[in-house]
């Protein structure tokens, strides 16, 4: 739609051309309507990827450029953050980079590995000068990729792996888009609040339905954007609930979770029933063995497991 809409626009990275469209085919068939100049493959070379993307968007294109997965982003990391973040304000607002980069997380799947595997969004987030979007749909990937593309500042727009192997659902046809900074309420609840974002929305929404029938309203709120952070919405729902468990993919040791957790902690100290809990991954590389991966990273039976942990709280 987009490359319909603006010609320039156009798609760079690894393998992004037919037939395979990308990784997990999400590019499949652009090339055959849009041509090469518009669909351009590249060599495996991040550094490159960024570097011309950014410079693509200093002269008025709107580049979309294809990080293969979120593991590789430290080869670019000096392009991400210190030239595209910080180009609007180091120039005095005169040039901007209306760059979309977009990047497969890992995990929740099994047999990738340690390098293929980590949810690094806390790395991003840590940057100001970046907007970042976590979608946990498919109708929410393409209204925040389209606001992505479209924003006249460079953008994140982080994929889940196991969202994408999940059977398909039809997603409306033509423009539209979900603006940055906006929360959802996933599911109403009254005795705690499970905030959470990308992959983890669905194991949230399968503990809530388990904890139903122990007694237990659990509110899923799903916060699709890192950056700009929906605080009013989060911190609403807990104020009805007054109890919080943040949950993520990511290493819990420095992960988002901590932030949100400690904003929650802040603002409603007198408010909480219970301290704000966390659920992350272990703090230890992503296992090859599935078995051992579906240990390591939060699924709704180890939600479950803490958010009772978290109602009962007796101070």
């Amino acid at each position: 739609i987009a490359m319909q809409i603006d010609p320039s626009v156009f798609l760079l990275g690894e393998d992004v051309g037919d037939p395979q469209g990308g990784v997990f085919g999400t590019n499949k068939g652009l090339e055959s309507e849009f041509g090469k100049e518009r669909v351009r493959g590249t060599p495996i070379a991040e550094q490159a990827i960024i570097g011309a993307g950014i410079g693509a968007a200093l002269v008025g294109m709107r580049p979309i450029a294809e990080i293969m997965f979120m593991d590789f982003v430290g080869v670019c990391m000096d392009q991400i953050f210190n030239h595209a973040a910080k180009q609007r304000y180091m120039s005095g607002g005169a040039t901007h980079v209306p760059l979309t980069i977009r990047m497969l997380v890992g995990g929740g799947v099994g047999g990738f590995g340690a390098q293929h595997s980590q949810s690094l969004e806390a790395w991003l987030a840590h940057v100001p000068g970046l907007k970042i979007a976590f979608p946990s749909t498919a109708y929410d990937a393409k209204g925040l990729l389209l606001s992505a593309i479209f924003d006249d500042d460079p953008c994140v727009h982080l994929e889940s792996m196991k969202l994408l192997r999940n059977p398909r659902v039809d997603t409306p046809l033509g423009d539209f888009r979900i603006p940055f900074g906006v929360a959802k309420v996933r599911r109403e609840g009254a005795d705690i609040s499970l905030i959470t974002y990308g992959w983890q929305v669905q194991e949230c929404l399968s503990a809530a339905d388990a904890l139903q029938k122990e007694g237990v309203s659990a509110e899923v709120i799903d916060v699709r954007t890192l950056a700009p952070l929906d605080y009013h919405r989060i911190l609403d729902s807990v104020k009805k609930t007054r109890r919080a468990l943040v949950v993520h993919a990511a290493t819990e040791f420095c992960g988002f979770g901590a932030e949100l957790a400690s904003t929650i902690g802040e603002e409603l100290f007198t408010t909480l029933k219970a301290p704000v809990g966390r659920l992350g991954a272990d703090f230890a590389p992503i296992a090859y063995s599935r078995e051992i991966e579906m240990k390591q990273i939060p699924h709704a039976p180890a939600i479950i497991a803490r958010a009772r942990e978290i109602v009962t709280f007796k101070a």
